[in-house]
């Protein structure tokens, strides 16, 4: 016998409140495909964002600096350091290069630069959203 088959009166008072019916049931899993096919591409959309996120390096309020071997930015001409890249690099072209590759168009002595300065981002820094995303797992 099912619960929607009990008939009120042998039923306590707010008993069929405690112990769901079948439909009710039937009408909360429906609910919660839908909530999970909806939820499902936001995390798709998420991905691609994160792959084409950018970080300039250097951030545009540090235009004309360079970047030396360790990641931090240094007055132009120094010595050993590298210019700024030319255009912001994506959040999938950062990911390869944590992975093993050149960043596009550089070096392996400036990608390794550029790379240490991402590292180095913090919080209300050009990129650093980007960076943080890369980071976390899917």
């Amino acid at each position: 016998m099912e619960n929607s088959d009990i008939p009120a009166e042998n039923t306590p008072a707010g008993a069929d409140e405690a112990v769901p019916s079948r439909r009710r049931m039937l009408a909360l899993g429906a609910v919660g495909v839908s909530a999970a096919l909806t939820i499902r591409p936001a995390f798709a959309q998420t991905a691609v964002s994160v792959m084409n996120c950018q970080i300039p390096v250097p951030p545009p309020t540090a235009a004309g600096q360079y970047i030396d071997t360790n990641g931090k930015l240094v007055p132009p001409g120094t010595k050993g350091a590298f210019p700024g890249a030319v255009r912001p690099f994506t959040g999938e072209e950062v990911k390869r290069a944590f992975q093993g590759q050149n960043l596009p168009g550089t070096t392996y002595n400036q990608s390794q630069a550029y790379l240490k300065y991402i590292r180095r981002l913090q919080a209300g820094q050009s990129g650093f959203t980007c960076y943080a995303s890369i980071q976390m797992p899917r």
